[in-house]
């Protein structure tokens, strides 16, 4: 019998395994780990049974350190239970980590890797956490894809059970555990069929039972805590060969060979690199590419990283590899190594030999490992000398550590068809791709793999949807770099992003847009329309936002998109792909009602009358190329800024950025994003000045205005004014005034507006930026007319200038209003300590900053320090401030007394007194 294969995420394939082997799971959510925990309280309200015969029960806690005080609890009770977690939330495991290993407990962590917040926060993988928990007794059992997700996280609960000690399954963060892929699925009952009963047996036997009763965790004292503490040795020297049996136990029932330590490459290699987790598919695809040049190298993987054998190591190392490069995944800062390096390093030196050994660092917190970068590495191991210590996939400039990457290398599978799609937060992008993988992977013999980046926007910010598909098994965890098909989903993009890097010559490109031919020739950018004739694109557009606003869907263009995609590349015929859209369609919207489920079929369906291939004129080769430059952007934001905000972060050096992390505020002002598809438009004459639709804005685009006759002068022609309500504001001019590139269109203002006839209506963005977007200059060029009447009232408060703007938050954000009218009120002498969450996200992510300042260069100070201490972090800022106060206080004292003229003594008191 075949097995079942199934397209599913990182995350899936180990939590289905995780639900089979426990009896209970305690969950807490942190990114990227939570939806294992969804995944199983999802199956656990479905009825799903685990091999055991029961319902898993799933309980989520209060926090991270909760959830690791259930599971000891549970394991306590003679009950064998799991948790997922990453970064920060393992840290926060650690107390009761030690004490599971301590007192020898089967349990299984799952953990998607993640990195830790230092200089800044980052949601995404690398090794930082694992590295950080090696000393709790846990063994760290390392995945290298989604498919090994599912079989080594069975070797993990197999050798807790026989060992009868914890382990922590680990596989990069975000790289794997969200990446998507066709696997083959291994069932509960051949899982059952491994299982050692006894050893399960053994272990309930010695749980906490009123029957048998026993004292756990005792307090003891120096002359017998070290003794004791001794006596799990022999536990922990068994680890090795009972993962290494169980692998074989795994490897026979799945066809897939697994060891300890796993080599690849050719037999004689003298060129090595070590390395554990998803970079071993990337160093694995470019071994065989490099091998078939003749060059003799090889990948040892880690699997079973703690506890290191010596013993399975060398059985795996060929004799002829004296040159070895180690890679890790973290950064140790200040020591003589990082922690896979030093394991190596010790391995040689207990053995008293010495070949030719390097360590360097590689893919912090995400930063892409590509087969270009690994064999930079190869390269460096050729060096009479090679670098040590190095990094790759950075250009250090600072302290000289990065290798230089070379020539760009491409291996890859004959066959393999590459598609990236540019969509925008929350338009269905990411949705659509992940159906069309599970269309192709689901019911065809190809292969299929999806990864999804994303900016920092909570909505309304890109998401580029990375796709291959194959005939043969994908080894690529890295982002596409070149691409058979691209697709632009949102027409504001070609400004903003090189849509088209690295698409092949006689590729496709589709682009959603309202244009005709005509209109694409003042609106495609000329960089755009030489890149199309000189690469020999096919050119096809389609008006998604049309067609899906005419069935009823408002902006979710992703089924029109996703028509059009299958209709374009050809992956499979596009009638069949019609047809599994379509069932796809009735599983995932069924529950909504069949309105909803016609809306999107008749979007498909409109999809494939409107697409249309662009017969590229011949002149759009020589088009002349107008870069757009604001002439007095600050030197950050030419440097930095807008290189991270054009998707070309990857390639900034060091140097750009502060060692300490600090980024400067007030520069969302700079990005200009123009993703709302409409825009309030001020009717004049129906406005009663109240001022609700700049009070409830969550991105402060709409602005009432105040102005003298004098500053109006030289007004632009549309820059309409009404006669100021109120007697404070006799003789001024009002308007309101909105940033159309700045809005995110999500309607509040409209929908506040109290008028008879509503002062403000949405209109498409393209028929008010031509007039808006120079009035909003004006604008921002006027006197601030902050204090004209007091800020005691909702009108009062928005004549003031908000200090917090133009967000990443979602349109319609329900908080980003009250943390606009704080800054209104106080923000020119803030500190903010600001939890993580959503806060921190629109409020600190880099490289732009809505904090902004006055007039003066003043403005919010704001911080973020972990997940759980903000209120202590602001204590720590209060007790500093008031200590630095009082010491200013006794220098202004000190001053006084020194023979100062009577006016500055008056002075000094004065600032004493209040």
């Amino acid at each position: 019998m075949s097995p079942m294969t199934k397209t599913v995420e990182g995350n899936e394939a180990a939590a289905h395994v995780a639900y089979a082997m426990s009896d209970v799971a305690a969950i807490y959510p942190i990114t990227p780990s939570s939806s294992m925990g969804e995944y199983c309280d999802e199956w656990a309200a479905h009825g799903r049974k685990n091999i055991f015969g029961q319902v898993l029960k799933v309980v989520e806690m209060q926090s991270e350190g909760g959830a690791a005080g259930a599971v000891h609890g549970a394991l306590s009770a003679g009950t064998l239970s799991t948790t997922f977690t990453a970064s920060q939330g393992l840290l926060l495991m650690i107390p009761n980590m030690y004490k599971i290993s301590g007192e020898i407990m089967p349990g299984v962590f799952h953990v998607s890797a993640r990195a830790i917040a230092s200089h800044a926060l980052s949601i995404f993988g690398d090794h930082s956490d694992i590295n950080a928990v090696k000393q709790t007794g846990f063994s760290l059992l390392a995945s290298a894809s989604v498919q090994e997700n599912m079989d080594l996280a069975l070797v993990a609960h197999l050798a807790a059970i026989r060992t009868s000690l914890p382990f922590i399954h680990f596989f990069d963060g975000f790289r794997t555990s969200n990446e998507i892929q066709k696997i083959e699925f291994i069932n509960y009952d051949d899982m059952a069929r491994l299982v050692d009963w006894e050893a399960i047996d053994d272990f309930r036997s010695r749980c906490m039972n009123p029957e048998y009763p026993q004292l756990r965790g005792t307090a003891q004292n120096p002359d017998i805590f070290f003794q004791s503490r001794e006596g799990s040795n022999l536990y922990y020297e068994e680890v090795p060969h009972i993962v290494q049996e169980e692998m074989q136990k795994v490897s026979a029932l799945v066809g897939r060979s697994y060891n300890l330590f796993d080599y690849v490459g050719d037999p004689e290699a003298d060129r090595i690199i070590i390395s554990t987790t998803s970079s071993c598919d990337v160093i694995e695809e470019t071994v065989h590419y490099l091998n078939g040049l003749g060059q003799r190298v090889g990948l040892i993987k880690v699997r079973l990283y703690h506890p290191f054998s010596i013993e399975h190591f060398l059985r795996a190392l060929p004799a002829t590899g004296n040159r070895i490069a180690v890679l890790d995944r973290t950064k140790s800062p200040g020591a003589l190594g990082e922690p896979l390096y030093q394991d190596v390093c010790t391995v040689f030196q207990e053995r008293a030999e010495t070949p030719v050994l390097v360590g360097g660092r590689y893919g912090l917190g995400s930063k892409d490992f590509t087969p270009t970068m690994v064999k930079a590495v190869f390269d460096n191991l050729r060096a009479s000398t090679p670098k040590n210590h190095f990094t790759v996939g950075i250009v250090d400039d600072v302290s000289h550590t990065s290798l230089e990457p070379g020539e760009e290398i491409h291996p890859i599978a004959e066959g393999t068809v590459r598609c990236k799609f540019w969509g925008l937060g929350a338009d269905g992008t990411v949705g659509a791709n992940k159906n069309a993988i599970k269309i192709i992977g689901e019911n065809t013999d190809m292969y299929a793999q999806a990864y999804f980046s994303y900016d920092a926007k909570k909505s309304g910010g890109i998401t580029i949807s990375h796709l291959r598909f194959s005939p043969q098994r994908i080894q690529s965890p890295y982002l596409l770099i070149q691409s058979d098909f691209i697709a632009c989903h949102n027409p504001a993009f070609l400004t903003q992003y090189d849509i088209l890097e690295g698409i092949r010559e006689g590729g496709s490109f589709l682009l959603n847009s309202p244009w005709s031919v005509k209109q694409m020739g003042t609106e495609v950018p000329d960089h755009m329309k030489r890149a199309i004739v000189q690469k020999n694109l096919d050119f096809y557009n389609i008006d998604a936002a049309k067609i899906a606003s005419q069935v009823g869907l408002g902006g979710r263009i992703n089924m029109v998109m996703q028509a059009a995609f299958f209709q374009i590349a050809d992956v499979i015929p596009p009638q069949e792909a019609l047809k599994y859209i379509k069932e796809a369609i009735k599983k995932t919207y069924g529950k909504k009602g069949e309105k909803i489920v016609q809306m999107n079929i008749d979007a498909v369906d409109k999809a494939l009358g409107a697409l249309k291939k662009i017969k590229v004129p011949k002149s759009w080769a020589t088009a002349g190329h107008e870069a757009y430059l604001e002439v007095d952007e600050p030197e950050f934001v030419t440097k930095v800024m807008r290189p991270m905000l054009a998707q070309q972060g990857d390639k900034l050096p060091v140097s750009a950025f502060s060692p300490d992390g600090i980024f400067p505020t007030a520069t969302t002002k700079y990005e200009k994003r123009g993703v709302a598809l409409n825009v309030p438009e001020w009717i004049p004459k129906n406005c009663i000045q109240c001022n609700q639709c700049a009070f409830v804005c969550p991105h402060a685009v709409i602005r009432p205005v105040l102005a003298n006759e004098d500053d109006l002068n030289n007004a632009p022609k549309d820059f309409v004014t009404l006669k100021a309500m109120g007697k404070e504001l006799k003789g001024l001019r009002f308007r309101i005034q909105i940033s159309p590139l700045d809005c995110v269109g999500c309607g509040n203002c409209a929908d506040i507006c109290p008028a008879k006839k509503k002062a403000l209506v949405m209109q498409p963005l393209a028929t008010q930026t031509k007039a808006q977007v120079p009035n909003h200059k004006f604008f921002t060029e006027l006197p601030v007319m902050n204090d004209v009447i007091p800020a005691t009232s909702v009108k009062g408060s928005q004549f003031r200038q908000p200090l917090f703007e133009f967000s990443g938050a979602c349109p319609g954000c329900g908080e980003t209003p009250y943390i606009k009218v704080i800054t209104q009120l106080f923000g020119d002498r803030m500190m903010i300590a600001n939890a993580t969450g959503c806060s921190s996200i629109y409020g600190g992510s880099a490289p732009s900053c809505p904090y902004t300042v006055n007039e003066d260069g003043h403005g919010p100070a704001w911080a973020n320090s972990l997940f759980e201490d903000n209120a202590e972090y602001g204590f720590g800022m209060e007790l500093g401030v008031t200590q630095r106060r009082e010491k200013l206080a006794d220098l202004i004292r000190e001053a006084a007394n020194t023979g100062v003229s009577k006016e500055l003594k008056e002075a000094f008191e004065q600032w004493l007194d209040n």
